[in-house]
């Protein structure tokens, strides 16, 4: 019995090292969505303090220096945001590029897992055909040379 050899199988350890490679970077760009969605979250959490900040501070005492500079820090978090949420948006889009980037590779391996397998079927039936028909073999010279011997 001939041993099962794949002619692909060069290819399918390529395009294994790929997908590898392909959800790494898929997981990477996972970790910067969380990362952009959390800084988003902690912007706006800062902008709601100063909110908060600048309405109370409006019914205590108004100055006009500390109103002006509380109004300043609240556009540099409303630029904040701004720029968080497009981040955000970036990591989003980038996500999906990854996210179709992996799934292709994924699909590139499976049909050639696929094709392997169909390989190693056609080869077991093949053994197993071989076999049968040396057993086939054998048992015919056996009968024919009990048929000499009764004879």
């Amino acid at each position: 019995m001939k041993r099962f050899r794949f002619p692909l199988r060069p290819v399918a350890i390529l395009r294994s090292h790929q997908e590898m490679r392909a959800r790494e970077a898929f997981a990477a760009a996972v970790q910067a969505l969380v990362v952009a969605e959390q800084c988003l979250a902690d912007t706006r959490v800062r902008l709601r303090d100063l909110e908060v900040q600048l309405t109370e501070r409006r019914t205590h005492q108004f100055t006009g220096q500390a109103e002006s500079q509380r109004l300043a820090a609240y556009h540099r978090e409303c630029a904040a945001e701004v720029e968080a949420v497009k981040a955000m948006n970036e990591a989003q889009e980038a996500l999906q590029k990854k996210r179709a980037e992996y799934l292709e590779a994924h699909r590139k391996v499976e049909v050639l897992n696929r094709l392997e397998e169909k390989a190693r079927a056609g080869h077991r039936y093949e053994t197993m055909r071989e076999e049968q028909a040396e057993f086939d073999d054998f048992a015919g010279r056996r009968f024919a040379r009990r048929s000499l011997n009764s004879a």
